[in-house]
């Protein structure tokens, strides 16, 4: 039975374990209450009934911490007389306090059960599917509005621990589970402790947890290269936008300036938190109205050729990603699970999951394609009972071009994070610390 605690900031009870949860609520992210709330985790830590404290895993690439927890304590707080912690302290703090996600689990597994219902369609149809994933939501009253950015990326790190050893040998201590958005808001800024990704640490002012700051890709790249995953991001927009892009020498379209410059801090001024390009609407949509379905120009046709034209580049892209440019065989099978890792799909104002794609053969020789996609803002045990009934998942799960046709994809502005196979040496580490992408013009 769970023993209770009194919170020293409000003087409740309440059940030990989950004080340090408790106790997080009460903090906002500036310095002096971060440097409290460390230090009260350091408390937590060194309780009786605190579990032993686990080893940081090799393959954080950063030095290991010897000695016991008294050393170990006395490390943190010298550091903290000096006025700076130590790295590799935060992360042995991190890897004993960081606390599992609570998630809904789809007994079965999720892609299995999106395979089946993909394979009792009638249609003549091929899919490539994304191995295991589990489906995080958005919870009220924790992360509704905000927490999208963190639930894809703890959807894509479900994968990663399940489907490739290496990574679960390395990602967040070697826990072998996926944290809370407050743990990976500790691991995001110790990532930035590091040196990834400076520009983007600039931007959040090196400080993340306990806000409700909104996230992109580039955060969810730079937090996973920092355990060595090669981490990959995509820039989709049209050629007039480049130089808002991450792209670097050797991309599709030859060296762009870099995302972050003044320019764009000024227009990222008037939003309420970064996350990346997307909230900062660089095409007019003065003419459209919030409550209409679509936009109108005077060049209306054209305008439709051009939003056709640039989902057509993210749907080929994707289909390539999944097929691995088509070296997949299908023989008699309709349905094939790959082992590329699922997409972070990061568009004008909200983010999502990509675990596959299919295409049908039209009767007029034409391809349709299909995203197959997790929204965290879905309700998991909805989406396992339209997929266990086979009744209304495709509502949930498929986004068709003409779904892209919406006010919110009409700026064609889109991002993918996707990890490649292995684990960075440490030459490579150096050269993932600055966050690129390859740029496709659209």
């Amino acid at each position: 039975m769970d023993s209770s605690s009194i919170c020293p900031f409000c003087h409740s009870s309440v059940p030990s374990s989950q004080l340090q949860w408790h106790a997080n609520n009460h903090f906002e992210h500036d310095d002096l209450q971060r440097a409290t709330d460390f230090e009260l985790a350091q408390q937590l830590a060194l309780s009786p009934n605190s579990p032993p404290r686990k080893q940081a895993a090799s393959g954080l690439h950063s030095d290991k911490t010897h000695g016991g927890s008294n050393n170990w304590y006395n490390g943190i707080v010298a550091g903290r007389h000096n006025g700076a912690w130590k790295v590799d302290e935060k992360i042995s703090c991190l890897v004993d306090l960081q606390r599992k996600s609570e998630f809904y689990k789809i007994e079965a597994g999720l892609i299995a059960l999106l395979k089946n219902c993909l394979e009792s369609e009638a249609e003549n149809s091929r899919t490539i599917l994304s191995g295991y994933v589990d489906h995080f939501q958005s919870l009220e009253f924790e992360d509704v509005g905000w927490g999208c950015g963190w639930r894809n990326l703890q959807m894509l790190s479900s994968h990663l621990l399940v489907q490739r050893p290496q990574a679960r040998e390395v990602l967040f201590g070697g826990s072998g589970f996926v944290p809370d958005i407050s743990s990976l808001q500790r691991w995001l800024e110790i990532a930035w402790g590091r040196d990834f990704d400076p520009p983007g640490a600039d931007q959040f002012n090196h400080a993340v947890y306990g806000s409700r700051k909104w996230i992109g890709t580039t955060e969810c790249a730079a937090l996973l290269r920092s355990f060595g995953l090669r981490a990959r991001v995509v820039d989709f927009g049209p050629k007039e936008y480049e130089s808002l892009y991450l792209s670097v020498p050797g991309s599709s379209v030859g060296a762009l300036q870099p995302l972050r410059t003044n320019n764009w801090r000024k227009r990222k001024a008037i939003i309420s938190g970064p996350m990346d390009r997307y909230l900062s609407r660089t095409v007019s949509q003065s003419s459209c109205s919030q409550k209409e379905n679509s936009c109108s120009s005077p060049n209306d046709t054209d305008s439709n050729a051009n939003i056709s034209k640039g989902h057509q580049a993210l749907m080929d892209f994707v289909w390539n990603y999944f097929s691995n440019n088509s070296s997949i065989q299908f023989g008699h099978r309709r349905v094939i699970v790959c082992e590329k890792t699922p997409l972070y799909f990061q568009h004008d104002g909200h983010s999502r999951t990509i675990v596959g794609i299919q295409v049908k053969h039209q009767r007029t020789g034409t391809l349709q394609y299909n995203l197959l996609i997790l929204d965290p803002a879905h309700k998991t045990a909805s989406l396992e009972k339209s997929l266990r009934e086979k009744v209304g998942w495709q509502r949930l799960v498929k986004r068709g071009i003409h779904t892209l046709r919406k006010p919110q994809y009409q700026l064609f502005l889109f991002q993918l994070c996707y990890v490649d196979p292995g684990i960075a040496s440490e030459e490579e580490m150096e050269k993932l610390k600055t966050i690129d992408s390859v740029f496709i013009e659209i």
